[in-house]
């Protein structure tokens, strides 16, 4: 990972809101799904939760492809179990839903904590999502389709809430809201995915990161490097990285 990239995934982290989040329940089409989680990466959302409509979809949520590298998906069984973490981290819950109680979505005030339940292409949210819900939001439209695809729903509720927390400087932090766990995680897996499936498959902490973002320092000429402190042994040459963890080299081979 160069410097660049180190600073450029800084900056989106400490755009990230942890405290604003979708609900997918029941979308079914892939294409819709992609285009949400773009949307909800554009926004600086962190997490997106869903219920699948089946065990498809489960599966290709976890599907890594383009911005689905940088938004979390977190499945759960039921959206009454989904409702229940989200309204334990304070959240208030939003369904869109036309109903006599619905009221504009620009109305919301999204600098509270959020989370927006979008429903399925076909029969959109479900009562028992509806049951869970603070309260319905609409979409005001003047046209003869009284509907939006899923993917456009989200995208008008999230730039909105986007534009009123931008207006708070919410995304102007000093600091990334997200732990610091979290972001040495993200940074190691999207900085190192080399080094991050090796010690996922070995069941190991990731390895320290300098201030720019490497996990090991190399000599001009490529063949040396040197030792993190920690279990973590590692050589530029990517066969030696599935040695043990503790493998030591030779002086001739590490530097100090």
């Amino acid at each position: 990972m160069n410097l660049e990239r180190y600073n450029r995934i800084q900056e989106v982290l400490k755009a990230r809101q942890p405290d604003l989040t979708l609900l997918l329940e029941q979308v079914h089409k892939p294409n819709n799904v992609s285009a949400v989680i773009r949307t909800a990466d554009a926004a600086g959302v962190h997490k997106v939760h869903a219920v699948w409509p089946d065990e498809k979809m489960r599966t290709l949520s976890h599907t890594s492809a383009g911005a689905r590298n940088w938004v979390e998906v977190e499945t759960h069984d039921t959206v009454a179990e989904a409702v229940r973490e989200l309204k334990s981290q304070g959240m208030q819950v939003l369904a869109t839903n036309l109903s006599d109680s619905a009221v504009d979505f620009r109305d919301i005030d999204y600098t509270k904590p959020t989370a927006i339940i979008l429903g399925g292409e076909k029969n959109g949210i479900t009562q028992d999502a509806l049951g869970e819900a603070d309260q319905d939001i609409i979409i005001p439209m003047v046209g003869m389709v009284q509907s939006l695809n899923v993917s456009v729903a989200s995208a008008l509720i999230l730039f909105e809430a986007q534009r009123q927390r931008q207006l708070a400087g919410m995304y102007d932090r000093e600091a990334s809201a997200l732990s610091e766990e979290t972001i040495h995680r993200i940074l190691f897996e999207r900085g190192h995915p080399v080094l991050a499936k090796v010690a996922k498959k070995k069941n190991m902490p990731y390895p320290p990161l300098d201030d720019e973002g490497r996990s090991w320092r190399m000599s001009r000429g490529g063949r040396r490097c040197r030792r993190s402190n920690g279990p973590w042994s590692l050589a530029l040459d990517y066969r030696l990285l599935f040695l043990e963890p503790r493998t030591i080299f030779s002086p001739r081979t590490v530097s100090n």
